[in-house]
């Protein structure tokens, strides 16, 4: 009896069990809306092509099942997941081949029993990595392509096999708190790929290094405690994984996507239905859709993070100083921002762009003005709970001055929940710049932004609904997984949930 309690209770704690029935169920809905776009009820026709990713998600779907099964009664009779059930996760990395990034992340999970952040950081980015040569190698299909094509798919190709290298490595060598010195100068190297926009390894060389070079173990222990709880969510793993491979797509498509298919006009190509030349078709003036999503996917990310870290700063440091000081301080700032916070964000861009004109720059102005105020309370609320601790009249006492306790003390130990507002107000940001954009007062009409594209196609639904229905699942996308991953980071960052 007291065994199978115990077997329950690893049941009931396993990591890996949630994530298993969370992916075969993704991979069922997606096999059933392959199913329903591979069938035209209006012409009777049916696209192989969509059928066939049906027949492969809906395998995927079904084998992940046994895998949730046969944990489960490992779990159950045994009280952890045996050998033999993980070895099924080698034959799940064939769903690599169908872009089912649920189900290869999961297969990388359960293939080894030790999953250590370095691990996790490994996985995601050498997934990122395989995502980004395929996405660009979908170019081949061109009339033309772009004269750093070749070169610049070798070096991707060199990398990815580098970062499934440093995965095995990693795999086998990094313990929980500790890595061997010679993984220093890997981290280093693995530091030089993350140029290409990949954060993952980003995270991960800095990781390596804190571990090979560090001795401080309750540092170390922060940062696996902080990533667990992160990777633990898998709907926020998956949208960190689905920003950075934006973020990366856009910094390679410098060199592998022609800039003249998203922008210059073929009047031969005009209307072409989905095909692997243009996977997403072509738009009203023959301009390639798929390249203008991926050339847009610059301007969204980067409307989006520079408005929303210049209203962070500027209302974090206003924010700071009212909380710090004292009440006549205090009511002057707030009071002003009362005022700006009092106008509708939207009709205070609306006005600004009205005024200045429609262009980038005073999109990312107009967008960035009406959110000071709101960061300005968050940053507020925070310092005038810090002010009250023991360290901050440690530090009066001592004598050290204001400024250097707002910046060295208050502010510090006030950026967790400054960081989590941020991450979740970016995807308002992308939404916002997409609408106005939409609404034809964002960045200039023949520039490929996601609000341009959709601006389009939404006057061809019932004709060529491919127009419309690609942007707008990207906006969703982007969207939700800033939200995603700003729900894991409040749940990482918040002390009083563990």
């Amino acid at each position: 009896m007291e065994e199978k309690l115990k077997n329950r209770h690893a049941l009931a704690v396993s990591r890996e069990y949630p994530q298993a029935n969370f992916t075969w169920i993704i991979s069922l809905i997606l096999s059933l809306i392959f199913l329903g776009n591979s069938f035209s009820f209006k012409t009777g026709d049916m696209n192989m092509v969509l059928f066939a990713f049906f027949i492969a998600y809906l395998a995927t779907s079904l084998f992940q099942f046994f895998i949730v099964w046969r944990m489960k009664r490992d779990l159950l009779g045994h009280g952890e997941i045996r050998r033999e059930t993980r070895r099924l996760g080698y034959v799940q990395l064939i769903s690599l081949a169908t872009g089912n990034v649920f189900a290869a992340a999961f297969a990388f999970n359960i293939i080894n029993k030790r999953k250590t952040p370095e691990y996790t950081f490994a996985v995601y980015m050498f997934l990122t990595q395989l995502f980004v040569i395929a996405i660009s190698a979908m170019n081949i299909f061109k009339p033309y392509v772009t004269d750093t094509f070749p070169v610049a798919m070798a070096v991707l190709l060199g990398i990815a096999v580098f970062h499934v290298t440093v995965l095995i490595i990693v795999a086998k060598s990094v313990k929980e708190v500790e890595a061997p010195r010679s993984l220093g100068v890997v981290a280093v190297i693995v530091l030089l790929t993350a140029v290409t926009g990949n954060i993952f390894a980003l995270l991960l060389g800095w990781s390596l290094l804190l571990k090979s070079m560090s001795n401080d173990r309750s540092r170390i222990m922060k940062w696996n405690v902080m990533w667990e709880k992160i990777t633990r969510n898998s709907m926020a793993a998956m949208g960190m994984f689905f920003i950075i491979l934006m973020l990366t797509i856009s910094v390679v498509s410098r060199f592998t996507f022609d800039y003249d298919l998203a922008v210059a006009n073929d009047y031969g190509n005009i209307l072409q239905q989905p095909s692997l030349a243009y996977p997403f078709g072509t738009d009203n003036f023959g301009r390639d859709v798929f390249s203008r999503i991926v050339f847009g996917a610059r301007i969204s990310l980067i409307v989006g993070f520079a408005s929303t870290v210049i209203p962070a700063v500027i209302g974090g440091f206003l924010g700071g100083i009212a909380g710090y000081y004292s009440t006549r301080t205090d009511n002057v700032i707030m009071r002003l921002l009362d005022i700006l916070y009092a106008i509708p964000g939207i009709l205070l861009a609306i006005a600004i762009i009205a005024a200045f004109g429609a262009n980038t720059m005073n999109l990312i102005i107009a967008l960035s003005v009406g959110s000071i105020p709101t960061y300005a309370r968050t940053m507020r609320a925070n310092v005038l709970m810090v002010s009250n601790y023991d360290f901050v009249d440690s530090a009066r006492a001592l004598g050290t001055s204001d400024m250097s306790i707002i910046f060295k003390q208050v502010v510090p130990n006030s950026m967790a929940p400054m960081i989590v507002k941020s991450t979740l107000t970016i995807g308002g940001a992308v939404i916002a710049t997409s609408s106005l954009s939409y609404l034809g007062l964002g960045v200039e009409p023949h520039i490929p932004e996601w609000g341009n594209i959709l601006r389009v196609g939404s006057t061809y639904l019932e004709s060529h609904s491919y127009l419309a229905v690609f942007p707008g699942l990207a906006i969703i996308l982007l969207v939700l997984s800033f939200n995603f991953l700003g729900d894991g980071l409040r749940d990482a960052l918040d002390p009083r949930l563990d």
